[in-house]
């Protein structure tokens, strides 16, 4: 079956279209409002009519200011948010500013009846106001995190996680990691492969997991040193099933191990044994959605070596076991 037709069947196999409406603002920030309509909003012809049907919600009347100069005329208000299946808080227009109680209210009637709901940075002081995060795990910005914490002391603030899944509350630090909230939300509806889909258009990485640090010090690789890495990430890519040294990895790249080591820190992020089992986990991922293999064959081709190996890492990772994941996002056949 072609791959646009398996996609459209995978679409028409979902229950009706979901509901997500965007809040918008006076003082709306304009990046944050930009990454709920790209991953939600954009029509997207190539996935069938069950894709999200969308709106905007404003929680003010009128004309609203957003950030860069930028005047917005919704056509919906509150009411909308008794109609959403996901909402979405897209910052918001200071850490300190007051929470409209009308907006808090129409949140928690959403949550009560099953909403979810998910902020964006600053967005967490939306749904922390509206208390939707007592005694709960949140995420924001890391230059918000100590003000969250003093002014909502039973939310359990985590300062290293680019996003927080606590079932219907979801809340994401910076505003690229609200991409990363996104992707992980459009995953848990749609699967691996169209959450893929999605990051393809964007063009940015499909999974960046929800505990990587936020402080990733990264400079700038010298030209040489880039162009070598970047040939030796397309290299591990197609290679993840063979095992790895650094000093191999250094023969590779023509450096000595203490010079590789650095400039691979300073690349990514992370270690080279890290890098490569973040990626031969997510490679793992994605063939228990999309394949048919068996679990020690998963294990061989995501470079795992067996299944007793890949069932522990997956563990640790995810905190439950391949044959979960994939029985929790395969969507069934029919």
């Amino acid at each position: 079956m072609p791959d646009n037709t398996r996609i459209m069947t995978t679409l028409r196999r979902t229950a009706s279209r979901h509901r997500v409406i965007a809040l918008a603002y006076d003082g709306l920030c304009t990046f944050e409002f930009g990454v709920a309509v790209e991953i939600f909003g954009l029509p997207r012809p190539e996935m069938g009519d069950s894709w999200y049907s969308f709106a905007v919600a404003a929680i003010e009347e009128g004309e609203l200011r957003a950030t860069g100069g930028i005047r917005v005329l919704t056509e919906g208000g509150l009411a909308l948010l008794a109609t959403a299946d996901t909402i979405v808080v897209p910052g918001w227009r200071g850490a300190q500013m007051p929470v409209p109680e009308t907006l808090c209210a129409a949140l928690r009637a959403a949550s009560l009846r099953g909403c979810r709901i998910i902020s964006i940075c600053s967005g967490v002081f939306v749904l922390a106001a509206a208390g939707l995060l007592n005694g709960r795990k949140a995420t924001t910005h890391w230059r918000y995190t100590p003000l969250l914490r003093e002014h909502y002391p039973t939310i359990d603030v985590l300062e290293d996680a680019l996003y927080y899944d606590e079932g219907n509350v979801m809340t994401s630090a910076g505003s690229a990691a609200g991409i990363d909230l996104c992707l992980h939300v459009v995953r848990q509806d749609f699967g691996i492969e169209i959450a893929n889909l999605v990051a393809q258009r964007l063009v940015v990485q499909p999974h960046r997991d929800g505990s990587q640090t936020q402080h990733l010090t990264r400079p700038v690789a010298r030209t040489r040193e880039s162009k070598q890495l970047g040939q030796l990430f397309d290299f591990l890519h197609q290679q993840l099933a063979q095992p790895h040294t650094v000093t191999s990895l250094a023969q590779r790249t023509g450096m000595s191990p203490r010079t590789f080591l650095r400039r691979f820190q300073e690349s990514t992020g992370t270690t080279p044994q890290r890098w490569i089992l973040q990626e031969r986990l997510l490679r793992a991922q994605e063939l228990l959605v999309t394949s048919r293999m068996s679990i020690d064959l998963i294990a061989g081709h995501s470079g795992f070596g067996n299944a007793a190996s890949l069932r522990h890492h997956f563990h640790q990772q995810h905190g439950i076991s391949p044959a979960m994941y994939r029985k929790k996002f395969t969507l069934p056949t029919k």
